[in-house]
């Protein structure tokens, strides 16, 4: 048996020395033997003897360290706060000084990159649908469309300033529906619709509503005839190409009533026996927005039955100059001849452009935008009735009259966002609080197209 160091106590040797400073003098009890000594086992010998111990007192203070180990695998010594020895790794080769390096010469100039050809399709593209029956080709729909153009500069003859009024109607017509003309007196609505009318070389009538007028001045009555000695019908105003109704609103609603079938079915409906319109048929409405005594306003299904709603602005400045510059140069109104408009269009050119705008594609993703602009007006809080089903129709109606007017074969959301006003005005109900905040139609229909995503 081996000591842990030179000088360690041996077990069973007696213990001498001075007592420790730390203990007293009654502790001399507690050092003194419990019974006799056990004899020491006798030592080993041979190669594995120990060394016998050096005889006297135990040297105080640390234990003496062992020697560090020499050789090749001799360690450096690491601070004593690690307390061990560390093995060093082995040497690292110095990497060779850095040379010059070379200098970048210029860079060549990118060509056109070659096009990729692209994948073949899954599945053959499918054909494009065939026209309508009855479409007309391409060179008699842009000989149309070049006629309904040129409308616009014959109007602008005796209406200065109405542009977009004038495309709101040729809208109309495209779509064989109606239009309700809206603007405080003296904007030219009614002399927009003569000159229109003078233009196209179609029919017309003008019915001024009075709170006097009955229904059958509007559709016709039967009469005795006495020389024949039998009922006769006798014809209305409504037996013409374009109607002009001015200041509908005037006539009481059993009047007003009176021209739902005319706008619909486009038939008179007297004594039972149905009497068909003439074709083409269009009413051209007019009310005042700003006069309210004595006027009628007009029922949700009354002006449902118009296709658009055109709002005549005051004109600016510079087409007021104008207008003033045209009546003193000697323009009279109830001269158009005088005026120089002459007829640029008729039933032939209005047949065609209908043909073709009809046949205008529209995209399902387009169909859904316009579900959803007409949803979304029903989902706005200050709006009592939104846009009705039939409204949405309307839309889809517009917009592919529109692109073809712009000389395209399909629709796009901006054709949609161009005549959703128009289209769309008329169709909404608001809350009467929100009438009395200042909301409007248009106000609600900007927030709509602002806030429906747009298919791309």
């Amino acid at each position: 048996m081996t000591t842990p160091y030179p000088g360690a106590p041996v077990p069973g040797a007696p213990v001498s020395g001075p007592p420790s400073s730390s203990e007293d003098a009654g502790s001399e009890t507690l050092r003194a033997p419990l019974g006799p000594v056990p004899p020491a086992a006798p030592a080993h010998t041979g190669p594995l003897a120990a060394t016998p111990p050096p005889s006297g007192p135990i040297p105080s203070g640390p234990p003496p360290t062992m020697p560090p180990p020499t050789g090749p695998r001799a360690a450096t010594p690491v601070p004593a706060s690690l307390g061990q020895w560390q093995i060093p790794p082995p040497p690292l080769t110095p990497p060779p000084p850095p040379g010059p390096y070379p200098q970048a010469g210029p860079y060549p100039q990118a060509g056109p990159y070659p096009q990729a050809a692209p994948p073949a399709p899954r599945f053959p593209p499918p054909a494009p649908p065939a026209p309508p029956p009855g479409t007309p080709d391409a060179a008699e729909q842009e000989a149309a469309r070049a006629a309904l153009i040129r409308l616009r500069a014959e109007v602008g003859k005796a209406v200065i300033g109405q542009d977009a009024a004038v495309s709101g109607l040729v809208v109309a017509l495209l779509c064989r529906g109606h239009a309700l003309l809206e603007g405080v007196p003296g904007v030219a609505k009614t002399l927009l619709v003569r000159t229109l009318a003078r233009a196209l070389t179609l029919d017309t009538k003008r019915l001024q509503f009075t709170p006097d007028l009955m229904p059958g001045d509007v559709t016709g009555s039967l009469f005795y005839d006495a020389r024949s000695g039998e009922f006769a019908f006798r014809e209305g105003p409504v037996f013409t190409n374009l109607l002009l109704a001015d200041e509908i609103n005037r006539t009481p609603p059993k009047t007003q009533a009176a021209l739902l079938e005319v706008m619909e079915e486009r038939q008179v409906s007297v004594d039972g026996t149905p009497r068909p319109l003439p074709t083409p048929f269009a009413v051209l409405a007019t009310q005042n927005p700003v006069e309210h005594e004595g006027t009628y306003p007009l029922p949700e299904a009354q002006l449902d039955r118009f296709l658009v709603k055109v709002t005549l602005p005051l004109p600016p400045r510079d087409d007021e100059v104008r207008v003033l510059a045209h009546h003193a140069a000697g323009f009279d109104p109830s001269d158009l001849d005088a005026a120089g408009v002459t007829a640029v269009a008729g039933p032939t050119e209005l047949a065609v452009a209908r043909a073709g705008a009809r046949a205008v594609q529209v995209h399902p993703e387009v169909l859904a935008y316009i579900v959803d602009v007409a949803r979304a007006t029903r989902a706005q809080p200050s709006v009592l009735l939104g846009v009705s089903p039939r409204g949405a129709t309307a839309l889809l109606a517009t917009s592919k009259a529109w692109a073809w007017l712009s000389g395209r074969g399909y629709a796009t959301p901006d054709d949609v966002k161009a005549l959703a006003r128009a289209t769309l005005r008329h169709r909404i109900s608001l809350r009467p609080e929100a009438e009395l905040d200042g909301v409007t139609a248009d106000r609600v229909l900007e927030q709509v197209l602002a806030t429906v995503p747009v298919p791309r």
